[in-house]
């Protein structure tokens, strides 16, 4: 299992704490140091049946900056996974990669339920 975070975030933190305290196993990885790459997007795409929006960071600095909101609409998945890749600030975070799910964000409830689940 590996959890993308990016140690100052705070949703990252709380994702953390509540994985610590569940005693779950996991391989931590810096989203800033070790970006995913287009192939790592697109393969946990298809592994959490989650649309390209899922991964878009859009209440970072840098989506504000490029003004996404604008463009992002007439980019083809294809560039959008592309962009993410360039740069581990525009992905959503925390980011839970299992052999059988994965998780983007940190909503407690969505969380309990999906580990009760498998």
């Amino acid at each position: 299992m590996i959890f993308v975070e990016y140690p100052k975030c705070t949703t990252c933190k709380k994702a953390k704490k509540w994985l610590l305290e569940k005693g779950v196993d996991f391989e931590d990885r810096n989203i800033k140091d070790d970006n995913p790459t287009a192939e790592e997007i697109k393969s946990w795409m298809k592994k959490g049946n989650l649309p390209i929006k899922k991964f878009i960071n859009t209440s970072g600095m840098l989506y504000r900056e490029m003004n996404l909101k604008e463009k992002l609409p007439t980019m083809s998945e294809e560039e959008i996974t592309e962009l993410l890749s360039t740069d581990g600030m525009l992905v959503k975070r925390p980011i839970l990669v299992t052999d059988n799910f994965v998780l983007t964000g940190f909503k407690e409830k969505e969380w309990e339920d999906v580990f009760n689940d498998h």
